[in-house]
């Protein structure tokens, strides 16, 4: 089973209480999240993540395929207001580990993510990663930078970096 690693940063021009602030309300994924994903909580989560929450939603992953699932997080790391992490406890993925990491930069925040993922069926699905997930993930975190510059504005000329590669 490959395993991918996401890699994704940007700075933003806030502070870093605000920054935590909007990553750590599970309602505002909707707002980084591309539409034709569809994405929706289908629980009532509060507006900050703790160690234990579990968050449940539905979206279409793949929007080539119009397959809608089920898909639960459960946040199991806080370090408030620089990191949280949250696995994947059901959905789509073998394995999704999505970190959040936040550092106070000169003119705003530094946000990163990092997720660590892989496919079920392995070695069926290698072709699904290259074919589609790969560039769907590519899309919807360019997506993400593009919504959070609106957001939060960037404080320099430095574009944000993304890569996925295998481990």
């Amino acid at each position: 089973m490959p395993i991918y690693r996401l890699e994704a940063a940007q700075t933003l021009a806030t502070g870093i209480e605000t920054a935590w602030t909007f990553f750590s309300d599970p309602h505002n994924l909707a707002l980084i999240t591309p539409p034709e994903m569809r994405f929706q909580i289908t629980g009532d989560p509060p507006t900050a993540v703790h160690p234990g929450l579990i968050i449940t939603y539905r979206l279409t992953p793949l929007p080539i395929l119009p397959l809608r699932v089920s898909w639960a997080t459960e946040i199991t790391q806080v370090d408030a207001p620089h990191f949280f992490a949250d696995d994947q406890i059901a959905g789509p993925y073998a394995l999704w580990r999505h970190e959040h990491h936040f550092q106070e930069v000169d003119g705003g925040v530094l946000a990163t993510d990092q997720v660590h993922w892989s496919l079920p069926l392995d070695p069926l699905s290698a072709p699904l990663a290259q074919l589609a997930v790969i560039p769907q993930l590519l899309r919807t975190f360019r997506f993400r930078a593009a919504q959070l510059q609106v957001q939060f504005g960037s404080p320099t000329t430095i574009p944000p970096t993304l890569s996925i590669r295998p481990l």
